[in-house]
Order: structure tokens, then sequence, then C-alpha cells
């Protein structure tokens, strides 16, 4: 075919597939797809095309709320290029800093998807199709040369809650169920002019498109927790994205671990969701040949993350014929045959080549690295040109469009719902969440276990054995200490993930999370250490006062909350469970030894390690409460001693019980407010 003719047919379909193409639904249901264009065949069964155009057009009337007008957005992506920094494998001393080297992971691509187009991009693993999806999704860290533009304007929060991203790896709340898992996010992401009772209706909705009917009381599940199959996982996470109406939806591989028929399916709901005025952008990695003909457009990557194919599905066959690639047999998936040669494979026609290569033989370098390179070759000399072209026609109305009425883009700039419904909704998810972590039955035996053996050692001890008495308090002081804290730091960095996920999407505030997080962990983190002062306090025979019991365990809880605050620092500012771990580690034995217990006489210049230690203070407090000062003790034979004068004691330096109160209130609001400030500057959140 002249190259002339190519240009020209190429670029007539440029435009809105919804006119130009509906031919490929037609050859969607055939059973042998032949690689010459779908255009060719024109003798087409009208029954078939009128019955598989009903189908796909079924998919909106589903969801009724899917229907309702948008603002539709206009992709477009100029020559995109980026690169990392490799070092050298083998770090020493001698290595110059000349051996770190770059590696391309896109170069030059380009394309443009516009409203009711559904493009998908193809490529061997490790052609950067996740990249390039990242990227165009507003989220890559880096920094990428070339221009990313929506609607003719660059990436802005108000374009971000507009977007839908679906990752490849599933980021969900092992616990809640399916139901639960998309209620929460349609109370989140719904507009706060929707009813509690629409928004639930709405994720039913979903539920019931995604086939996910008979799971949706089910545990979603994870890698130690038994749930949903992968397949229905991955749909929960395109469900969560489906529920904002997305106008710019990208999804990275959807149909990985999916059977050809639920792919399927999942494919003609993408579809009528990009015929519904929506821009459908998507990975894909295998695609089977019913799949690939429901494409509108694709983008093919070599290897090395090089574009050789940009532009219309229907249209890459002729266009690959008119340079010298036709496939080996009419019949074989287009799909298979960019990727044969996105890898360099380019077998032809002969059949020998065919045979060789079923067999095993390995084909050379050299070989495949020309293919490719004349692959690239022809997209810039031939494609690229005519891809620019496209981009830049009918910016002036795409912009002047985007501008629109001031009071339209005044309201996109708000969130979706306030601040106290964010609040609401992420306080109750997590207290459904996290109450089977919190009262685990291996939590509650090892608090249980260690109160009972606590009760037992202490068992009934009196004023008489006062160092024991006084061991037993400061054995509080300590456990209640590094237990809240050891399991605080693993708070943010495992939540990292999911905070970014949805923080990504805007789903709330950063505050609003925070502080639903804080306020969630009362009850959870408070009912144990009750429960074993409780326990341990009567049976270590302690001062028989209930006012004294009532202030030791609000002494403990707030001990609790003291260290679980320093627990979330450590973890917010590290985000290391590693690092976090041992630093904590060393923090609580610093704590420990400059308590007051162990050590009476500490060296000047180091005793301030004791007024950063709220196990110190904490100590302090639970020996000012158990004995009062003109309580005495038997000391010797006959010989009775004042309580205040036992060496231990006397050392703390009793009678400054409010200025212990008040440390620990600067400390348990410091904390807080360093992690707050951490997860702030956080550059991923």
């Amino acid at each position: 075919m002249p190259v002339l003719e190519l240009e020209t047919s190429i670029s007539s379909v440029t435009g809105s597939p919804a006119s130009t193409r509906p031919h490929v639904n037609t050859r969607m249901e055939n059973s042998t797809v032949h690689a010459e264009p779908p255009g060719s065949t024109n003798n087409a069964n009208p029954a078939l095309e009128s019955r598989v155009s009903n189908q796909n057009h079924s998919t909106p009337s589903q969801l009724p709320f899917l229907r309702e007008s948008l603002r539709p957005i206009t992709l477009k992506f100029e020559d995109l290029a980026y690169s990392i920094n490799l070092q050298s494998g083998e770090d020493h001393c001698f290595t110059s800093h000349e051996s770190k080297r770059t590696r391309t992971i896109l170069s030059g691509v380009s394309g443009v998807v516009r409203p009711g187009e559904l493009l998908a991009m193809l490529g061997p693993s490790g052609s950067g199709k996740t990249t390039l999806l990242t990227a165009l999704g507003g989220r890559l860290l880096g920094k990428i040369s070339g221009s990313i533009t929506y609607n003719g304007q660059p990436f802005s929060s108000s374009v971000k809650r507009k977007i839908g991203f679906v990752t490849q790896d599933d980021v969900l709340y092992p616990h809640l169920t399916v139901l639960e898992t998309l209620t929460y996010a349609a109370m989140l992401r719904l507009p706060k002019n929707l009813t509690h009772e629409e928004k639930v209706e709405q994720a039913e909705l979903i539920i019931t498109e995604l086939g996910l009917t008979r799971c949706r009381n089910s545990q979603v599940g994870g890698p130690l927790i038994r749930g949903v199959s992968g397949g229905e996982r991955k749909r929960v996470s395109i469900g969560q994205e489906l529920l904002v109406n997305p106008s710019l939806l990208l999804l990275d591989e959807p149909t990985s671990g999916l059977d050809s028929t639920t792919a399927l399916r999942l494919m003609a709901t993408l579809k009528g969701l990009a015929r519904g005025g929506r821009s459908v952008v998507t990975t894909i990695h295998q695609p089977s040949s019913r799949l690939y003909w429901m494409f509108d457009k694709v983008v093919v990557l070599s290897d090395d993350g090089c574009p050789i194919y940009s532009g219309q599905a229907g249209r890459v066959m002729e266009y690959l014929a008119s340079i010298g690639f036709v496939p080996g047999f009419n019949s074989m998936n287009p799909a298979d045959f960019l990727l044969d040669l996105a890898s360099g494979v380019a077998l032809g026609t002969n059949p020998d080549d065919h045979q060789q290569y079923n067999q095993g033989t390995p084909d050379r370098q050299e070989d495949r690295d020309s293919v490719k390179l004349f692959l690239i070759s022809s997209y810039k000399k031939t494609l690229h040109p005519l891809i620019k072209d496209d981009i830049h026609k009918n910016n002036h109305d795409t912009t002047r469009a985007i501008r629109g009425p001031q009071s339209s883009r005044s309201c996109e700039n708000r969130w979706t719902t306030s601040w106290w419904t964010q609040f609401k909704v992420l306080f109750k998810r997590g207290l459904r969440e996290r109450r089977h972590e919190s009262y685990s039955g291996l939590r509650i035996f090892q608090v249980m276990s260690v109160s009972i053996l606590s009760g037992l050692l202490w068992w009934h001890s009196d004023t008489s054995h006062l160092q024991d008495q006084v061991g037993l308090l400061f054995f509080f002081s300590i456990f209640w200490g590094f237990y809240p804290l050891s399991n605080a730091i693993f708070t943010f960095p495992q939540e990292r993930p999911m905070l970014i996920r949805e923080r990504s999407s805007a789903m709330y505030r950063l505050s609003s999370y925070y502080f639903a997080r804080i306020a969630g962990d009362l009850p959870m983190e408070l009912v144990l250490p009750t429960i074993f002062v409780t326990v341990t306090y009567w049976m270590g025979g302690l001062k028989p006062s209930l006012i004294t019991f009532v202030l030791t365990v609000l002494i403990i809880l707030f001990n609790v909350l003291v260290s679980q605050g320093l627990g979330l620092a450590l973890g917010a500012i590290l985000m290391d469970l590693k690092q976090a771990t041992t630093l904590s580690s060393v923090i609580m034995l610093v704590f420990l030894l400059a308590g007051g217990y162990y050590i009476q006489q500490i060296p000047p210049f180091i005793s301030w390690l004791k007024y950063i230690s709220f196990s110190h203070y904490c100590y302090k407090l639970l020996v000012e409460v158990q004995y009062s000062e003109s309580e005495v003790y038997d000391c010797g034979k006959g010989i009775h001693c004042r309580v205040s004068d036992f060496p231990g004691i006397e050392y703390l330096g009793l009678g400054h019980l409010w200025w212990d109160v008040a440390a620990l209130g600067v400390m348990l609001v410091g904390y807080r407010i360093l992690a707050y400030v951490a997860l702030r500057m956080s550059k991923s959140l």
C-alpha cells in the first residue's frame, strides 16, 4: 500500500471512534480473526451487528448514574521520555562516580485519547507500560520530559479528582467485606448532594455489574488472610474507581488473573464507560483477539520503551503490511503479532521460520535489534508527524471549552465531602478493620498471661516488702510503655500503600484521616491496659482503695497514649519497619535505665535523660498516688520508717504531681503533632 494512502487512512480515523469503527464490535463475535483490518469486511451480518451493538450499549443502562453528563477530558501526551539512574552492581572503594549510568524507560511516546475512546497500551514485560500509565495519571514522582495535557491544561488538583486510577497491585483492607469496601469508598468519593441510601445503592449497582454478588459479604482477604479470589479482588479495585464516574479512567492490567469470559465482560463494561463520553486508557499484557477488537486505539512499545505504533487498532495490520511485516497465517491474533514485533521477533510467511521457532531454535540478537530499529524508524518517519498534527489541532477550541464558567471551576476545587463526614466514615472503617487485630486471640492471650503471671509473682505483697511493691509499679510503667510503642510503629508504614492510593485519588484530607486514626485507637488500645491493671493491682496487694486504683488506671492509660504517640511519630518519620523497630528498642532501653529504679546516682552530665523519659514521669505518678507522705513501713524488727524516706522513693523527689502530669501532657501532644507533621511533609502523601 502506498505510504501516501496509508497516511490518509490513518489521519482519517483520528477522530471519535463511535462513528468510524462500527465494524470492530462485529469482529469481536467472529470465531476467526483475520490479519487484515476489519474495515475490509463489507458483507457483515446486519443482525449480528445489531445484537453486538445492543450488548455493548447495555452496560451504561445497568448503571443509570453513569449516564449523567460529565465534563469530558481529552488526554494528549507528546514526546514523553523518562529515564532512571543506575549504579554499578558492585560498590568498591575504587569505584568511580562515572560508573553511574542511566536506563531509558520511555522514549518519544506520543498519543491522543479523546472522550469515547478506549486506548490500550501493549508491549512486552519491562517496556514501560506501567510507567507511562503512572505518568498520565500524574503519579510519577520522577522528572519526565515531554508534555501531558488534559483538555489543553496541565495536571491539577481538579483534574486529579476526575481521574480514576486502578493499580496493578490490589491495595485493599483485608478484613472488610466486598460490600463494606465499596460502601465506604462511596461515602468518601461520591458527592455530598447524594443521600446515604443513594450512595449505598451505587455500591450495590457496581457489585452487580462486576459480578461480585456471590461474594458481596465475604472478606476481601490478603496474603495472610483468606478471602475472595484474585480476580474478584481485582474487580473490587476497579469498582472503587467506577464509583466516582471518572472522566478519565486509567487501569494497569485490569484483566490479570481473570478468565477469558470475565475479562471480556469487564472490557465490555469499560467499553460502555468510554461510549458514555469518557476517556479510558489501560495497559494489557496478552489480550485475546476478542479483547483486541474492542480497543479503539493502541500504543505499542518495544522492550526498550520506544513506540513502534500509535493509532487506530483497526489500522495496525494494514500499516505493518505496508512496511513489509505480515503474519505467517491469517487467523493470527493481532496482539500476538504486535508483541512479537515489539520484542524483535519477525517470523514472516516462511514456514521454515515458524518450524525453527516452535522447536526452540534461538534467533540472533542482531536480527531482533535490526527489526526493532526498523520499526522505530518507520514510526518516526510515517506515524509520528501525523500524531503530532493530531495533537496540535483543535487546541484553541479545547482551551476555550475548559475555561468555561468560572463558577463551575470553583466548585471543582472543593472536596466532595466535608471534613466531618470524612472523619466519621474513616473512624467507622478503622474500627471495623482493626477490631480483628486489636482484639485478636493472640494479643489477648499475651496480655492476660503476663497480667496473671505478674499477679502471682507479687501475690498479696505489703509495705513490709516496699522494694517489691515499688518494683511492681515500675513494671507497670515499663510494660505499658514498651508494648504500645512496639505496636504503634507499625501503623503508618503498614498503611502507607493504602494512604498513598486514597490520597492520590483525593478521597479525603490528611487531617481527617489522622484524627480518625487517633480517635479510633482510643477504644482499641485502652481496653486491654485497663483489664491488665485491674487483675494485677488487686492480686499484687497494692493499696485497697478505690480512688487509688482509679488513679492508677488513669495514669497507666495516660502513659499508653504518650507511648503510642512516640511510636506513631517514629513510624511516620522513618516509614521503615526495620529502622523504626531498632530505634524504638534503643529509646526504650534508655528510658528504662533512666527511669529512676535501677540507677539512682546518675552522673550530672547525663542526668537530663530522665526528664525526656515518659516512663520516669509515669513511675513517679504511680508512686505518689500509692503512698502518702505520712505512711510508714516496717523497716526492721519493731522499727517503722516513713515511706518518703525509702531511698528509691526519696530519689524520685515526690511532691510535684502536677508538674509530672504537665510533662506527660506536653509529650502526648508533641509526639502526635510531630507524627502529623512528618506525614504532611512526606512527598508520597
